[in-house]
């Protein structure tokens, strides 16, 4: 990877190992991944720019940015300098996520004078089986893929149009999902109205994490109908038959129609992810 005061590049194989182990030893100690999963798709692919180095590093997108510095090189300054770094290497409004809400990045949000401008919290529950309430005619499936996909990123991007990491999924990204080691088609669960794919829960499930509802999508055109609590009944369902005893997910700090939904369902706060903004 580029050193900060080097300019960012798009990312290599090399910076994808080096982006996964400095993640896997920042979660270790801070209980958050520092880098979502968008992030490291990206970086995989070469989308992405990177900065810094295998002690501190930052991937920068489209108008974000997400860093970490190791946990045996914090307090170094090592932060502030590749926040720094970030700033001088783009332009315009620039929002950092601080993933986990920690008093260190809050300092060094402060520092800059970033304004808090998103809050995703993380909930958890323990895992109850519940029948989904279905209305006649609809069925549970797994998703199929190759035969699912294009009815899937339709209603994905109808469903998270105002979302701006979900939403913008396309064909790529769902392949790059597909050929991670956790996907399973099964975990992948689909709420269908005749032939018409109408909400859909989709299940992260790695070996010693709890079960994640990954997204949870409703049609616009049938918002009302219940099918939010439908579809994630199904997943906790699902969630049951693997032996999974709890559920994770996250959700918009704003988003009170889900809020009310979570907690109907025993989730509560367990952390907190912040987006900070700089605006220049």
């Amino acid at each position: 990877m580029s050193r900060p005061d080097d300019a960012t590049r798009a990312s290599s194989s090399d910076d994808a190992r080096e982006i996964e182990s400095l993640a896997t030893a920042a979660a270790a100690v801070d209980g958050s991944p520092p880098f979502n999963d968008q992030t490291r798709v990206d970086v995989r692919s070469g989308a992405a720019r990177v900065l810094g180095d295998r002690e501190a590093a930052a991937v920068i997108g489209d108008g974000e940015a997400e860093l970490a510095v190791h946990p045996d090189r914090r307090g170094e300054g090592r932060g502030t300098r590749l926040t720094q770094a970030v700033l001088d290497a783009t332009s315009g409004p620039i929002a950092f996520w601080a993933h986990g809400d920690l008093p260190a990045s809050r300092a060094l949000a402060a520092r800059f004078g970033a304004v808090e401008t998103r809050r995703l919290l993380q909930q958890r529950a323990a895992v109850t089986a519940r029948a989904p309430r279905l209305r006649e005619g609809d069925r549970v499936a797994s998703f199929r893929p190759g035969v699912d996909d294009a009815a899937w990123l339709d209603l994905n991007s109808r469903a998270f149009a105002d979302h701006p990491e979900q939403g913008s999924l396309d064909q790529a990204d769902l392949d790059a999902r597909r050929g991670e080691a956790w996907f399973d088609a099964d975990d992948f669960v689909l709420l269908w109205r005749g032939d018409e794919l109408i909400a859909f829960c989709w299940l992260k499930l790695e070996a010693g994490q709890p079960g994640e509802f990954y997204a949870v999508g409703v049609s616009p055109d049938h918002q009302g109908e219940g099918l939010g609590g439908a579809v994630v009944d199904a997943g906790l369902a699902r969630l049951t038959e693997r032996g999974v005893e709890t559920a994770a997910l996250y959700v918009e700090g704003d988003n009170t129609a889900a809020l009310r939904l979570y907690a109907a369902r025993g989730f509560t706060d367990h952390a907190v992810d912040v987006q900070w903004t700089l605006s220049r």
